[in-house]
């Protein structure tokens, strides 16, 4: 059997953890994944700099493939990577973050079979408020990078830990933010060689969301 593995990466606290627990198991990590917006400069989901998932990759120590993609050409795209993927780092597996979401695994699973991959969602079917006690006790630590006005401006840059799981609870927000009610980045965990250094952000509101605008350059 074919050990070695992908990560579709976030950067963020699930396809961290997705990635930790997947490699409790006798596999190997070749690469990570990343779609990118169309001019390649911040990330599609998470809205993350191309220098701090470059950081990651190279705390990991692994390579890290971002790919620049519309919303439209989003699924032809991430096809065409994983194809590529597939045959230069003979990957036979892609890890995935999605907790319960059954539109998004089933996604998943629909493009890797295009390409003969297996999708693995190690965090599947996890209570979203034990998973979020777990991956903080598992010494990852993320901070907010975007998130929905019931939160607000004041949301951005927490830290995810103990403290923070009441405080979203009372405004009726997910403690997972699986909905889209806030995004996050990791900042250390134990798969990192290094801490990841931040660059300075402003804070932007966009319609109903608030992001972290970081210093790109950085």
């Amino acid at each position: 059997m074919n050990s070695s593995i992908a990560c579709s990466w976030s950067g963020g606290k699930d396809s961290c953890y997705a990635l930790m627990l997947a490699l409790k198991e006798d596999v190997s990590l070749k690469v990570i994944v990343n779609m990118m917006n169309e001019n390649g400069k911040i990330s599609r989901s998470h809205g993350l700099p191309l220098s701090i998932l470059q950081q990651q990759a190279n705390a990991i120590g692994v390579p890290l493939v971002a790919i620049s993609t519309s919303w439209n050409g989003y699924e032809k795209n991430f096809v065409e990577t994983l194809d590529h993927i597939k045959e230069n780092y003979k990957v036979s597996s892609v890890v995935f973050g999605d907790i319960d979401l059954q539109e998004h695994r089933s996604w998943e699973e629909s493009v890797c079979k295009k390409v003969g991959l297996n999708a693995w969602l190690p965090v599947w079917k996890k209570n979203r408020k034990t998973m979020v006690r777990e991956l903080i006790d598992a010494g990852v630590e993320s901070v907010i990078v975007s998130c929905n006005t019931v939160l607000g401006e004041e949301f951005l840059g927490r830290k995810i830990d103990t403290e923070l799981i009441p405080e979203l609870e009372a405004k009726g927000v997910d403690v997972c933010g699986e909905n889209g009610e806030f995004h996050t980045v990791v900042i250390n965990c134990p798969l990192f060689k290094e801490r990841i250094q931040l660059p300075e952000f402003r804070k932007v509101r966009n319609e109903d969301y608030w992001f972290c605008v970081f210093d790109r350059e950085s």
